[in-house]
């Protein structure tokens, strides 16, 4: 429940609602909560294999801009006292990755 909420309050709310979600079959995008979510959104989930042609690797070219910024953010050295000072960064990565 947490990760809806996070995608809700981070992402929704900035951006508000979308038609589809690209995704690489992450075993995440396919739990339940996924299912349920879009379901009671009326949206529509997609996926895809990495770099397939017609979408030219867009899911999996921003899972990898998203991967090294965190490492540029762990490499800083910071300190994350509990499971939730991450979250607090990762949020800060999201303007950034829009604009990727």
């Amino acid at each position: 429940m947490n990760t809806a909420l996070l995608v809700w309050n981070r992402v929704i709310c900035h951006t508000g609602l979308f038609k589809n979600i690209i995704s690489v079959r992450d075993t995440n995008f396919t739990e339940a909560l996924w299912t349920n979510l879009h379901m009671l959104l009326g949206t529509k989930l997609a996926f895809t294999t990495a770099y397939y042609p017609q979408n030219d690797g867009l899911a999996e070219r921003i899972v990898q801009i998203f991967e090294d910024m965190i490492r540029r953010v762990c490499a800083y050295g910071l300190q994350f006292k509990d499971s939730n000072g991450f979250t607090h960064y990762l949020c800060t990565l999201i303007p950034a990755l829009e604009v990727a």
